[in-house]
């Protein structure tokens, strides 16, 4: 197992989120602590000492898993972190009721890490506003050493975790961030993890396979990756990749089963970063998977100053591309929730008068009309 240092300890690169747990009959909520066990067992018997849970993870089964089955060790055998769930606005004014509660669900008296979790448009000016306390509280169980690291979670844009940086980055010692090599460009994912590094935070990784996207890629990538490293699993390219950045401390992997927990520990049996050329032929084929759904928006913004409703279309566009692409999900989404509803994809009125401008010859109208049916 590869280990990186972090201030005075050593955490393994590879960290066990229990956000995907196996479960049984296809209920979210009933997680196989069988299967589990048998996973995490083999985890920490090959070196993984790093092990994420939060509150909302298995409706909110995971932390209580989690902690029994990490219970059978000695405390000092692993490092574990949970998250404030500021996800749910409704949950603003209640971080000493909900962090009370986790560290008995977790069967601990204390948390390694503990993150505001998801900063992102829907919850930052709750996350900042003082009359909350939770910043304040945190510190305060920081300092009575009911948590021993404090970080954040972030799947919000640039500016989003920028605002975010400026009142607390002083005290982040670590900050979660969507990385992987589809996301390089596509979502920011390289500008946030230098965002941090002018902040001298250290990087944890989320999300390193995409939700499973890139454990395997259509077969024309396959041969071009295989060409270039013929033993290396298609999966492990996206860890290689992330090795190939020094920032990265922990990279966390939501694994379902034994065969994935193997899969990822003898990835990192050994570091093995990417060349500049190898770097170079894998973001070419991240650029080809999004470019074929991909809007071809320069954000020019010619077409701002036609529209009549003041729509924001540039980023209107790149939160559709994302959302086209996953098909789905919760980012697009939960971008627009901070938006005003006059705002929002479904106001425009298909006058055409943005299309009229665009160097790219987009089709605008029809855009928001599909944007508007995809999040209904």
């Amino acid at each position: 197992m590869i280990y990186k240092r972090f201030q005075d300890i050593q955490l393994s690169a590879l960290g066990f989120g229990t956000m995907r747990l196996p479960i049984k009959n296809g209920v979210y909520s009933d997680i196989d602590e069988q299967a589990a066990a048998e996973m995490f067992d083999y985890a920490i018997t090959n070196g993984v000492n790093y092990f994420d849970t939060a509150w909302g993870y298995h409706d909110g089964q995971s932390e209580i898993v989690t902690g029994k089955l990490l219970s059978k060790y000695p405390r000092a055998k692993y490092y574990l972190a949970s998250k404030f769930p500021g996800y749910d606005l409704a949950n603003m004014d209640k971080v000493e009721e909900i962090f009370e509660k986790q560290l008995q669900k977790c069967g601990v008296e204390y948390f390694d890490f503990y993150l505001f979790h998801n900063v992102c448009e829907k919850n930052i000016d709750a996350y900042l506003d003082e009359k909350y306390g939770i910043f304040d509280y945190l510190i305060k169980q920081k300092q009575n050493g009911r948590i021993k690291h404090l970080g954040f979670s972030a799947h919000g844009e640039l500016n989003v975790i920028e605002r975010f940086l400026q009142k607390y980055g002083s005290a982040m010692e670590f900050g979660q961030l969507q990385i992987n090599y589809l996301d390089w460009e596509f979502q920011s994912a390289r500008r946030k993890a230098e965002l941090l590094q002018q902040y001298g935070i250290p990087v944890w990784v989320m999300e390193p396979l995409r939700g499973g996207k890139l454990a395997g890629l259509d077969e024309r990538y396959e041969r071009t990756l295989k060409s270039v490293r013929p033993d290396e699993p298609i999966a492990a390219w996206a860890f290689r990749f992330l090795q190939s950045i020094p920032e990265v401390t922990v990279t966390l992997s939501g694994m379902s089963n034994l065969e994935q927990v193997k899969a990822n520990i003898e990835t990192y049996r050994h570091d093995k970063p990417l060349t500049d050329d190898e770097c170079a032929t894998l973001l070419a084929i991240a650029d080809e998977m999004v470019g074929a759904t991909k809007l071809p928006c320069t954000e020019c913004r010619y077409c701002t100053a036609h529209c009549p409703k003041g729509l924001d279309i540039p980023d209107l566009i790149r939160l559709y591309n994302e959302h086209r692409f996953t098909g789905g999900g919760f980012i697009a989404p939960m971008a627009l929730s901070s938006y005003d509803k006059g705002k929002l994809p479904d106001a425009c009125i298909g006058c055409k008068s943005c299309e009229k401008v665009c160097p790219q010859q987009i089709k605008i109208s029809e855009m928001m009309k599909d944007f508007s049916e995809r999040l209904k």
